[in-house]
């Protein structure tokens, strides 16, 4: 038997690992969503999914339900956590999303520092930044555009 690689093919440094209430829901979501395809999934003798994984675009998630003490997003009334992912068409990533049940939280729109982005919240508690790089600037590009923002931000308070 050959030995392993130390991280898998497809697989990359950082993997996020999610918990849910309804980890199948969840699942089923993401598939409409964002896409995702299903990997694996585990479920316990309970029911409950011990371990599933699914790939958006070329990352792969673990996904689990409550299980050994784990919360939920949903259970602690949100998440800190969110997630940027680039794609080919924002403004079509935001439209499905949102199609699928995630609110809006941030139209897309062209961003300071080169990308289109918007923001949508899943119904379990996860925030998604869709994004799309349509402008490669430079450091001092990206610095005017930023203290341009920031006297916006600052005049819109």
């Amino acid at each position: 038997m050959a030995n392993p690689k130390p991280i898998p093919d497809g697989y990359t440094t950082v993997t996020p690992s999610l918990v849910f209430t309804e980890c199948a829901k969840a699942i089923a979501f993401y598939k409409q969503a964002l896409g995702a395809q299903e990997l694996a999934r585990i479920p316990g003798p309970d029911g409950k999914i011990v371990h599933a994984e699914i790939k958006v675009g070329n990352a792969h998630v673990m996904l689990s339900d409550e299980i050994m003490g784990a919360k939920s997003a949903q259970s602690l009334g949100g998440s800190p956590v969110g997630f940027y992912l680039y794609v080919e068409d924002a403004d079509g990533a935001f439209r499905k999303a949102t199609a699928a049940g995630c609110k809006p939280i941030m139209p897309v729109a062209d961003m300071f520092w080169g990308d289109r982005m918007g923001v949508v919240s899943d119904p379990f508690g996860f925030k998604w930044n869709f994004a799309t790089r349509v402008k490669e600037l430079t450091p001092d590009e990206m610095k005017k555009g930023q203290d341009e923002w920031m006297k916006q931000m600052a005049g819109a308070q």
